[in-house]
């Protein structure tokens, strides 16, 4: 009779992961919040978390983020772009022409976009009808995206004053937004360098003023794209085409559509991603200044575990280290060998509460050759500093990798099934 009792009792519903992974994030932003604060008191390089670092960071995380966002909509379909790059380049060129021809920012993001959104359709065209190898059909539309932007660029900017074979004239911006009184309130609190709480007013004053709009709107990309691949059916039907195809069409989802119309957004993330790096970060297009941004986001999207959140960290993790190099040089960046070494002796410990030995006796060593490189000199190379956000990236993602998980079906060519 107890038994049948125990059977009939209700069984109370887990957790919800999201409340999880919220407290989480929170709980990671405020370790990193009062790591950097310490790291500023200790070190006395103010330029950790000042207002101007702020700035610079999601100035160069934004395109990093926007790229990230486009491989996490292509590889959460099952669709590996590495033509993310190429994608980047045709929203750098376009964005820049049409902002210039037209003396509209606006006109400049809509032309970025869907020609980024172009090239995704190349690319959804080569890998899902076609079936080609997803890497062989990226690498050449970063090769053919190159060289047709330099015909373009030859063939329009040759004759133009102030413009060249290899750069636009001056592109009108993007509006600038702040949030009222929120500087002249906080300035002071900024610069009293108390403990924690003038960085985090460093932090608040950096994100609410001098923004650009398209800055705001990528931003919000981030939750946005939460929102629809996680919290809808649409989104739930996408994934599940990344996950098992075969399974997806069974239950009646068109698994070929909803390929085209991931990669083609992805498309036009990274496009978007190119309009920044030509109107909001430079106002000009230039060959090659994409740098890489394109490879970079997806190492941020692999990092961030094919995770809004996750890559969003990814990329501001980078854009930190570009904007101190930047800013600070090899000064500024031999403050971080501290926090490393220090992070690296806590991941020993945990390590060895896992029972893997091996691992923890490799932290134990990198921290401790790291400390003693921070005390026994008092600035970095300029050539290393320059170098320093790929080595923190490609440190973070060699630490992660143990915890990833890609979508099932990426990479995979799939066929529909014939009746």
């Amino acid at each position: 009779m107890s038994q049948e009792l125990n059977v009939m009792e209700p069984v109370k519903a887990p957790p919800r992961p999201g409340g999880w992974s919220r407290w989480r994030f929170l709980t990671l932003f405020g370790a990193v919040l009062v790591s950097l604060a310490g790291l500023r008191v200790i070190t006395g390089q103010d330029m950790l978390t000042d207002v101007g670092t702020i700035r610079t960071t999601i100035t160069f995380a934004v395109p990093i983020g926007l790229a990230a966002l486009g491989g996490l909509w292509a590889e959460r379909a099952g669709v590996i772009n590495i033509g993310l790059e190429g994608m980047m380049i045709l929203g750098t060129w376009f964005g820049a022409y049409f902002a210039w021809s037209t003396d509209n920012p606006w006109m400049g993001l809509l032309a970025g976009v869907l020609a980024g959104m172009a090239g995704g359709l190349l690319h959804a065209v080569a890998t899902v009808t076609f079936a080609v190898d997803h890497i062989v059909s990226g690498v050449a539309i970063n090769i053919l995206m190159l060289g047709a932007m330099r015909y373009l660029s030859i063939l329009v900017y040759s004759d133009v004053p102030r413009a060249g074979a290899a750069q636009s004239p001056t592109t009108p911006s993007f509006p600038v937004w702040n949030l009222p009184f929120v500087a002249d309130a906080l300035a002071p609190v900024a610069g009293s360098g108390i403990f924690v709480v003038s960085d985090l007013a460093s932090l608040v004053i950096g994100l609410t003023t001098r923004m650009s709009a398209l800055t705001f709107i990528a931003i919000m990309m981030i939750p946005v794209t939460y929102l629809v691949l996680w919290r809808t059916t649409f989104g739930l039907r996408l994934r599940s085409v990344g996950e098992n195809p075969d399974a997806a069409e069974s239950l009646g989802v068109p698994v070929y559509s909803l390929k085209y119309v991931a990669v083609v957004i992805s498309g036009g993330l990274a496009g978007m991603g190119g309009v920044f790096l030509a109107i909001v970060a430079s106002q000009i297009y230039q060959e090659g200044q994409t740098g890489g941004r394109g490879y970079i986001g997806l190492a941020a999207m692999i990092f961030g575990n094919w995770r809004p959140g996750g890559l969003a960290m990814g990329a501001g993790l980078f854009g930190y280290t570009d904007a101190l190099q930047i800013r600070g040089g090899g000064a500024a960046i031999h403050a971080l060998l501290l926090l490393l070494a220090v992070g690296l002796l806590a991941v020993a410990v945990w390590q060895v509460r896992k029972d893997r030995k091996g691992l923890a006796v490799a932290a134990v060593l990198t921290g401790v050759l790291l400390l003693v490189w921070y005390l026994s000199t008092d600035s970095l190379p300029r050539e290393l500093a320059t170098y320093s956000p790929h080595i923190a990236t490609l440190l973070v993602l060699s630490l992660a990798s143990q915890r990833l998980r890609p979508p099932a079906g990426v990479g995979k060519q799939w066929r529909a099934s014939r009746s």
